[in-house]
C-alpha cells in the first residue's frame, strides 16, 4: 500500500490458491481494481464484502488453460510481464516428489510457482 500511496492495485493476481493470498488480495486491492483469482483453491476461501463493497471492485476466476494460454503467451512475449518473478523454488527431475511436497505445502513453504528442470 505504500507504494502507492495507500491507494491499492489496480489489479491483485492471487495465483497459490491458498486463503492467505487471496486475503492479501482483498487487502491489496484498489477502487475499481481487479482480483483475478486463478489459483486453485482446495479449501473454502473467505470473502470480506463487508470491507470490499464499497469499492466497486471485480472479481475474476478462470485456471491457466487452452483458452487463456495464448492470451498469456503474448502478455509475456511483450514484456509486460516477467514470470521469472514468481518463480519460488526449483528442482531438477529426479527431486520431483520434493518438488510436488514442496507446492503442495504452499503455504508453509511460501512456494508461489515451482521450476523443475533435466
Amino acid at each position: 500500500m505504500a507504494l502507492t500511496a495507500g491507494r491499492g492495485v489496480d489489479t491483485a493476481i492471487e495465483a497459490v490458491g491458498v486463503p492467505a493470498t487471496f486475503l492479501l488480495c482483498e487487502e491489496l486491492i484498489g477502487a475499481g481494481g481487479t482480483i483475478a483469482n486463478v489459483g486453485l483453491h482446495g479449501q473454502k476461501v473467505g470473502l470480506h464484502l463487508e470491507r470490499l463493497w464499497s469499492q466497486n471492485i471485480t472479481i475474476t476466476t478462470r485456471l491457466v488453460d487452452t483458452v487463456t494460454t495464448p492470451m498469456l503467451l503474448k502478455t509475456v512475449q511483450s514484456k509486460k510481464i516477467d514470470p521469472t518473478r514468481l518463480i519460488t523454488h526449483r528442482f531438477r527431475l529426479e527431486q520431483i516428489l520434493d518438488a510436488y511436497d514442496t507446492f503442495g505445502r504452499a503455504a508453509e513453504t511460501q512456494a508461489l510457482k515451482v521450476i523443475i528442470s533435466v
